[in-house]
């Protein structure tokens, strides 16, 4: 019982420093509706949880351990000092976040505490607290609250006698080791994920009021193991814009198309697994690879031969394919930057008149998808819950969520309740480990030595079931169709794709059933080409924010540049350039599997070099500003991209 006391207290005081900050900095914040004040309260307390649990978890657990050694009067005391002294660091790093968040527009992580042995850092905090005294004075008061409530006696029934005191404990013990488990993870399912920063999104209506739902020590603990934001300076900004820009600025004259967009980010389909891509792994061999149906769509659609995923966990690619913006160094949903300003796909489809939804059929927050998908712009977001309510609680495979094809059935029916123009996009999960598959499929899905290819062709005919299903609605012959896997598998059987550039070659198409997008695209592409190239299909004409390029563009430098690990990896037509210390350092042929025969003294390529320089310094420089949108100055005219 008092350890429950004295941790409700930490929540009080964790929620009044909050409070403090949110009142601090009401301007940058702007007006606050009463109807947005039940998630904000909701989603600060459940990263005060997590807060809590990092901070205080060895405190909770030394708490409660089943010994009588902590009725000993050192134990307690040193179980106080810990409280307090904690406590405090929490109360004063919330409270200086107050007056830090108006110079940075960011909340305390760790990267501050790498540059805080500055010899003026001392000076600096010792300014700041003599022009606060107010917050010195607010934050003392909360100090002495905890500690007084630490003391606070209560009377508590105490179970002494032989083993009831170990049992009962064990117990207590065990379920609250559990429970703060559950806390930092936010549940305990396999596909809760720990919590990220972006997270906070869910629980806000902007970037900047997802800061209020933030907390310290949440926020430094949660960075601790990133390294800070380094950003390189390789050009001045006016020769870094004739290289390489973000900044898209298309025919202002062109005409808006409305279609209907449908975009399947496929969970782990490779290159590999498609006939069509890889046509010699299937040569003198009586099958048709694993994905019929889809290179059936390749043949009759707009079909990127040497697609490439941006990363390889299914965290870095959504960003990649809704907003165009790459992982490098970590997954960008994980930076602390991710929260500033941006304008993804859906975003900008929404300004055009369209509605928009997600489908996943994992349960809700499964990877944080939800989180991101509602910050870029999706009004709904429709998981496996949604599912089970109008189908029932039959069709969950076990481990991840709702089988595909019962699921894109069910997007099937939702989609024809949308508003058109729409987009929709959808997240499958049933090929991936641990390679299940629901029993009614089996006896006909091929069968093959890696478990990935089944779970392959399963996928490809779950999409082929949705295709039969809806191609006479009224909305399917004005729809875009885009299909993109988010990341190479973990299982794989070529060669080729044990190395680069085949550890990141995925399925990546256009398909239009009218058969107005036509042809192939045989220069490297990677996900983040996906926004740029569809606004391109749909005649967008206004500027926008993209890291990639218009696959239309025949102006556009034929390189694609990824983060694998440690490196810089640039893919063209035939090479494979490896950058790293600030220069290019290898060179190889893509056939060259085992990097045998380096190529950079006899091909060593200055415009490469340039072009990824060029890409991480844009990368970084907005990272920095947090700023991923066209600034209003930008003249009207082609970028360069």
């Amino acid at each position: 019982m008092l350890t429950l006391w004295r941790t409700a207290l930490l929540f009080v005081v964790l929620m009044l420093c909050r409070v403090i900050f949110t009142l601090y900095n009401a301007d940058i914040f702007g007006t606050i509706e009463w109807s947005e004040v039940p998630m904000l309260f909701y989603g600060g307390v459940r990263f005060d949880i997590i807060s809590i649990c990092y901070a205080f978890g060895v405190w909770i657990v030394l708490s409660l351990l089943p010994l009588h050694t902590r009725e000993k009067s050192w134990y307690c005391t040193a179980l106080y000092w810990y409280y307090t002294v904690v406590g405090a660091i929490c109360v004063a790093i919330n409270l200086a976040d107050a007056i830090y968040f108006r110079y940075t527009q960011k909340r305390f992580t760790a990267e501050e505490i790498l540059f805080a042995d500055n010899s003026n850092s001392a000076q600096l905090i010792l300014k700041f607290a003599a022009e606060n005294l107010h917050l010195v004075v607010i934050g003392f008061a909360l100090i002495a609250l905890l500690a007084w409530g630490y003391r606070r006696k209560m009377k508590v029934a105490v179970l002494l006698e032989r083993w009831y005191f170990y049992a009962v404990n064990t117990v207590v013990l065990c379920l609250t080791i559990v429970a703060c488990i559950a806390g930092i993870r936010g549940g305990l399912s396999r596909m809760a994920r720990p919590t990220a920063i972006p997270y906070s999104l869910k629980f806000a209506k902007s970037s900047d009021k997802a800061n209020i739902v933030l907390s310290n020590p949440f926020c430094i603990l949660r960075t601790s193991g990133n390294t800070a934001l380094t950003v390189p300076h390789y050009f001045d900004s006016e020769e870094l814009a004739t290289i390489y820009t973000p900044y898209h600025t298309p025919d202002s004259n062109s005409e808006f198309k409305a279609r209907n967009v449908v975009i399947f980010v496929t969970e782990s389909i490779s290159a590999e697994n498609s006939a069509y891509l890889s046509p010699d792994l299937y040569q003198g061999e009586n099958r048709r690879g694993y994905t019929p149906f889809l290179d059936s769509l390749m043949k009759s659609g707009y079909t990127m031969k040497r697609m490439y995923a941006n990363g390889k966990r299914s965290i870095q690619a959504l960003p990649s394919v809704w907003g165009s913006i790459p992982s490098l160094v970590e997954p960008f949903v994980l930076m602390p930057q991710s929260l500033g300003e941006s304008r993804p796909l859906p975003m900008l489809l929404k300004e055009e008149g369209y509605s928009t939804a997600f489908f996943c059929g994992s349960e809700r927050g499964s990877m944080g998808f939800d989180a991101y998908a509602i910050s870029a712009g999706f009004e709904r977001c429709i998981s496996k819950e949604e599912y089970e309510r109008a189908h029932g609680n039959n069709d969950f495979d076990g481990y991840w969520g709702i089988w595909d094809d019962k699921f894109l059935s069910f997007m099937g029916e939702q989609i024809d309740t949308l508003q058109e123009p729409f987009l929709a996009s959808v997240f499958t999960i049933s090929s991936h480990h641990p390679f299940v598959l629901p029993e009614q499929w089996r006896e006909r899905l091929p069968k093959s030595d890696c478990p990935i290819q089944p779970c392959a062709a399963y996928l490809d005919g779950a999409v082929e079931k949705f295709f039969r299903e809806n191609r006479d609605k009224s909305w399917f012959d004005s729809t875009i169709f885009v299909f993109v896997a988010d990341h190479v598998s973990s299982e794989h059987y070529a060669e080729r794709t044990n190395s680069s550039p085949g550890d990141f070659h995925i399925v990546g198409l256009f398909y239009t059933p009218d058969g107005s997008l036509q042809g192939e695209f045989a220069e490297p592409a990677s996900q983040i080409d996906i926004m740029p190239t569809l606004l391109t299909a749909l005649g967008y004409n206004k500027p926008y924010f993209a890291y990639g390029r218009d696959l239309f563009d025949s102006n556009a430098l034929p390189l694609t540049v990824v983060y694998d690990n440690g490196a810089y990896k640039a893919f063209s037509e035939d090479r494979v350039y490896i950058f790293t210390e600030d220069a290019l350092r290898e060179v190889y042929d893509t056939a060259d599997i085992n990097r045998e025969n380096n190529l950079i003294e006899s091909e060593y390529s200055a415009t490469v070099e340039r072009h990824i320089k060029a890409y991480i310094q844009q990368y970084y420089e907005h990272a920095e500003r947090k700023s991923y949108i066209v600034p209003d100055s930008l003249s009207t005219g082609n970028a360069r991209r």
